[in-house]
């Protein structure tokens, strides 16, 4: 079944995504968004990638939290999912959202000098 690794990673998402929303109450854990999961072909690994809207240092805090959660949120999503076996989660800062938003600022940055010359 060559989609189950992404059936399996979409379903991880939104478990994990529902739990911070909801259970996971520890003040550490900012504004975060779970933006992918990457399961391996054997189902027994899952990387979770995540974003922080705030300053870095948020963000190392938020990833420390998330990894001292790691063991309840495998937990929770063995209870939830029912899996042969519950994949080893790794919870991994993803910084696309903070390229994103600096390539727009340059774009923008670049549009202003053009009309500022172009005068």
């Amino acid at each position: 079944m060559p989609y189950r690794p992404e059936r399996l990673a979409e379903i991880i998402k939104q478990e994990v995504s529902d739990m911070l929303r909801n259970e996971l109450k520890d003040p550490r854990i900012g504004f975060v968004t779970i933006t992918e999961v990457e399961v391996s072909s054997d189902l027994r690994h899952a990387k979770i990638f995540f974003s922080v809207l705030g300053p870095e240092e948020e963000a190392k805090a938020s990833l420390e939290a998330l990894n001292r959660a790691r063991g309840y949120v495998r937990s929770e999503l063995g209870r939830r999912i029912r899996l042969r076996y519950t994949p080893e989660i790794y919870f991994t800062l993803d910084h696309s959202i903070q390229r994103g938003i600096r390539v727009m600022e340059l774009l923008h940055e670049v549009k202003e000098r053009g009309a500022v010359t172009d005068d």
